[in-house]
């Protein structure tokens, strides 16, 4: 799907260079060293846009809430601030941010154009160098105002940490209603911070792992609505489902290919044996990749291709194994203690995300490729189910508690955790990579 947002005009060229009067520049910018192991939070202030009335201070508090809950920026309150903003494209003073330890600002404002468009513009200071650091102008009818506000807080990430944010992104998952013994279970998509909730499924049959094709709009998921699971696509943006095969037995765990040329998943066959599958969705011709007596499951690709992790329990209890694209060279990479599963290739390609289970307790941790470096990343009675944010600096999972299983997002460091509200329980997320 095309963007309809697009950048009209960089300004920070023109900007560049402003400084406070006696004010020497920098010998650098401000800058965010993701890499390290204890990243302090960045002190930033964001002022409310001007203009737009209520419009400017909205877009305000969505960048604000999407920067914070990165836990890379501390976001300082409104409260302290010294100089009250007017002229947003006009240097500020920057001895009234300094005072308030605010080493990066953020100023912008909001307006109607006469065909009814908003624009929206912001400026990134560096308030010890004096400097601004970038800025850009966006148009969008009313419907896109938050993507707006996403789309900003993404080039301020990008331009204080030098790597790609992942606010303007959505995530797929399942919403599930009811009581516990009939819980009702919709296909619904949201925004990465929970607004914008939409029914892609009626409720009326059982749907399960949702997945989004790495360059399209489409997701690919299984429905129990013929009374045994198929895998089918659907076209989130019109609607259109199609059937992707007719397997005979069970289906489980599809995903995408990183070309989108493709669906690999695992399939039980009558022996009880579950072997995993790639299917070449033009020409819906099926490829066997593994052919064990276990139980292998839940592929997923590496960000280019070339190979697969999954799980199998070949070895006595499921642990996590990696293989060539086309089945060769199947090697375990994973000896630790419990039960491992749900394996996910990050899309930086040097970490793959797990669910594991040991003592009574389930974990959502990472290891490199190779198995070596195994982190927990969070601990708690029943979750699972990682995906990785299209930076993969963060991911988000399924925690089933206080009677239904709710999602959550935890970074790197497994320090910064957050819930992510939705209206209903919730289960089984899947994020989409940065929209266009």
């Amino acid at each position: 799907m095309k963007s309809i947002l697009k950048p009209l005009l960089m300004i920070a060229a023109m900007a560049m260079g402003m400084t406070a009067a006696g004010t020497l520049p920098a010998l650098a910018l401000v800058e965010l060293n993701v890499n390290k192991g204890n990243v302090e939070p960045l002190p930033i202030a964001i002022t409310d846009f001007q203009g737009g009335d209520a419009l400017g201070a909205q877009i305000s508090e969505i960048v604000t809430a999407d920067l914070k809950r990165s836990g890379l920026f501390a976001p300082i309150d409104k409260s302290a601030f010294i100089e009250k903003i007017s002229n947003p494209d006009a240097a500020p003073r920057f001895d009234d941010w300094k005072v308030i330890n605010a080493q990066a600002l953020v100023t912008g404002s909001v307006g109607k154009e006469a065909d009814g468009r908003i624009r929206a513009q912001y400026r990134l200071w560096d308030t010890f160098a004096g400097q601004q650091m970038s800025g850009e102008q966006f148009f969008a009818n009313d419907a896109n105002t938050r993507r707006v506000a996403h789309i900003i807080a993404d080039a301020i990430y990008e331009r204080l940490t030098g790597e790609k944010g992942y606010f303007d992104t959505r995530v797929v998952f399942i919403d599930e209603s009811g009581a516990k013994n009939a819980r009702k279970k919709r296909l619904a998509i949201m925004d990465q911070d929970g607004a914008n909730v939409r029914y892609l499924s009626d409720g009326k049959s059982i749907v399960l792992t949702p997945r989004f094709s790495p360059n399209r709009q489409e997701i690919t998921y299984m429905s129990y609505e013929s009374g045994q699971p198929r895998v089918y696509l659907l076209q989130i943006e019109t609607g259109q489902r199609e059937l992707v095969g007719n397997f005979p037995g069970m289906t489980f765990a599809p995903r995408f290919s990183p070309d989108g040329q493709k669906v690999i998943m695992s399939l039980l066959r009558d022996d009880g044996n579950s072997n995993i599958f790639a299917m070449d969705l033009r020409s819906r011709s099926t490829t066997r990749l593994t052919n064990s007596t276990a139980i292998d499951t839940s592929p997923s690709y590496s960000p280019d291709g070339s190979q697969v992790v999954f799980t199998s329990d070949r070895g006595g209890r499921a642990q996590i194994y990696v293989m060539g694209a086309d089945g060769s060279g199947q090697n375990r990479i994973s000896f630790g203690d419990g039960v491992y599963s749900t394996p996910v290739w990050s899309p930086r390609g040097d970490l793959i995300a797990f669910t594991k289970q040991t003592g009574g307790e389930f974990q959502i941790g990472v290891m490199k490729t190779d198995g070596s470096g195994e982190r927990i990343l969070s601990s708690g009675f029943q979750q699972e189910g990682p995906t990785w944010a299209p930076n993969g600096r963060v991911l988000m999972f399924f925690r089933d508690s206080a009677g239904g299983p709710k999602l959550v997002s935890v970074d790197l460091t497994g320090r910064n955790e957050q819930s992510i509200p939705t209206t209903n329980f919730a289960s089984d997320p899947a994020w989409s990579p940065l929209l266009e």
